[in-house]
């Protein structure tokens, strides 16, 4: 799946228009000479195709598109990768909203890399939890990857360990359960 390879960045989820997976495949043009540095997207959805074209058609052997896997699956290969990214385009809509899967990243303990701009990319730096770019900026997204990238694993480890603090400090069932 390309997750024990290096240094992995991992998408989950769908593979659409809104999550500007364009970039994803032009920052992994950009870093190709990182022989290290694996893209890892995984999900279906409309833009999968196109994904799986480009990679062939520029010869990125460091991105790669294993499908599907069950739910019950996704934790622990979040837990493998390096990083978890999540995308989104530049949208008046989708800066006022925090997709679920930033959430789901910080329970897993690993840190975020959000390429999206307003309230998510907020919560990711407010949490400590990774780093945030400007939406459909793959410049800033591969200089995002490398700040990550180049920083020591101790400190990468913090900012997971951020993510699972926030997450229970704020999303944690039980705890909401409890406070309503």
């Amino acid at each position: 799946t390309g997750l024990t390879e290096g240094f992995s960045i991992m998408f989950a989820g769908n593979i659409g228009s809104a999550q500007a997976t364009e970039i994803i495949i032009e920052a992994a043009s950009i870093l190709k000479s990182y022989k290290d540095i694996h893209f890892v997207v995984v999900g279906d959805g409309s833009r999968r195709d196109y994904l799986l074209n480009e990679s062939i058609g520029r010869g990125l052997s460091n991105f790669h598109l294993p499908g599907r896997f069950e739910v019950d699956a996704m934790p622990s290969l979040m837990r493998e990768a390096s990083v978890l990214l999540v995308t989104l385009t530049n949208h008046k809509a989708f800066a006022a909203t925090v997709p679920s899967k930033i959430q789901t990243y910080m329970a897993a303990g690993r840190p975020i890399l959000a390429s999206l701009n307003g309230e998510g990319a907020r919560l990711v730096i407010e949490a400590g939890a990774g780093t945030a770019v400007p939406a459909d900026d793959a410049r800033a997204l591969a200089d995002g990857i490398l700040e990550l990238y180049n920083m020591a694993e101790i400190e990468r480890e913090k900012l997971g360990s951020n993510g699972v603090l926030y997450f229970k400090e704020h999303f944690d069932h039980e705890k909401l359960i409890g406070d309503l």
